[in-house]
């Protein structure tokens, strides 16, 4: 018995000492194949999302029209469409705007201008002042468009918009139509969100810039929040929320909670099974799996899009695309003149 264990230890030793030799002989295999490995995972690591842009005839810098806060881009057939807010010159703010829309067939490098998608509501209306930040969702059959509306201040004399930090707040709209090119006709439970009752909620004096998702069967409306506690200073302060709804027309249940700080413009799209956001005022690239939960993935990114819209699939009724093709417009301006122009995100 005891020739029997000492022969099995042998047998044993023998074995182990030919495995040391054996990783041994394959680490320095390894360690001797160069450093290529850690070059290519370092340059991973380092590797950020950058942007190029190109203007575009159609709708960019015009001398009679401002246009900006552009939606994401559909393709129905073979035409590609956005909408944005439009302005008389020299005016710049959406807060005087009407919403038009254009096609292009070239995957956005030219546009054609075809007229206005959505005028002001009716006097005494939650839109009856201005209408902008339009966005789209294509849905069985339906094509909803999402928008930002504001009435004249309440109490001003002349029955004007003074753009203050006080009483001017904003809702989210609705008007739906059987085709991209409309009519469209404003829903009958309009506005479909509107700021929070408690002062202290992030989003309890201005809502807007609606962007849709539809996910586990739910349509998903992020938008951007502003709290009226903050005042003057609340432009600076805006966050990203969530509501949700079984269908476009809601009702559309808040998420309690902001999702991501510091972001003034609100963009998503779909990414690696979960949903990324751009968030511009920490110009930074945050994701998530859930569509809740989110965490920074890129920060200090340069020469970010203003206001962008991204050319969006998945918010084509049926496409089944989890991806983008990583193109959009969005804002370019200076004092007096804002218009639209084209983005590639690599």
């Amino acid at each position: 018995m005891k020739r029997s264990i000492r022969r099995n230890l042998f047998v044993f030793n023998i074995c182990a000492a030919m495995a040391i030799l054996f990783l041994a002989s394959c680490k320095s295999k390894s360690e001797e194949k160069p450093k290529e490995v850690e070059e290519v995972a370092s340059q991973s690591q380092a590797a950020t999302t950058t942007f190029t842009y190109q203007e575009i005839p159609g709708i960019g810098i015009d001398s009679l029209y401002n246009r900006r806060d552009n939606s994401d881009v559909i393709k129905v057939g073979d035409t590609y469409y956005v909408w944005y807010s439009r302005m008389d010159r020299p005016t710049t703010a959406g807060y005087w705007a009407t919403i038009w829309y254009a096609t292009s067939k070239d995957e956005g490098h030219t546009w054609e201008e075809q007229g206005m998608a959505l005028d002001v509501g009716k006097q005494g209306e939650f839109d009856s002042h201005s209408v902008f930040t339009p966005n789209i969702l294509a849905h069985k059959g339906k094509y909803y468009l999402y928008y930002t509306g504001v009435k004249p201040t309440p109490g001003n004399a002349k029955k004007e918009f003074e753009n203050n930090s006080t009483n001017d707040f904003t809702a989210i709209g609705m008007a739906v139509a059987d085709s991209p090119e409309g009519p469209f006709v404003r829903v009958k439970n309009n506005p479909i969100l509107e700021v929070s009752e408690v002062p202290e909620d992030f989003d309890s004096y201005r809502i807007d810039d609606a962007a849709l998702m539809v996910k586990d069967d739910k349509i998903w409306l992020y938008y951007k929040g502003r709290s009226i506690v903050h005042g003057k200073k609340g432009p600076g302060l805006t966050k990203m929320g969530v509501a949700l709804a079984d269908q476009p027309e809601g009702p559309y249940r808040k998420h309690p909670e902001p999702l991501i700080d510091r972001g003034h413009e609100v963009l998503i799209w779909s990414q690696n099974g979960g949903i990324a956001s751009l968030a511009s005022l920490s110009k930074s690239i945050h994701w998530s799996e859930d569509g809740i939960n989110f965490s920074p993935e890129e920060e200090n990114l340069k020469k970010i899009p203003i206001a962008p819209g991204l050319y969006r699939p998945h918010l084509e009724d049926g496409n089944q695309a989890k991806e983008i093709p990583g193109w959009g417009i969005s804002l370019k301006g200076k004092k007096g003149v804002v218009y639209l122009e084209r983005f590639e995100m690599n």
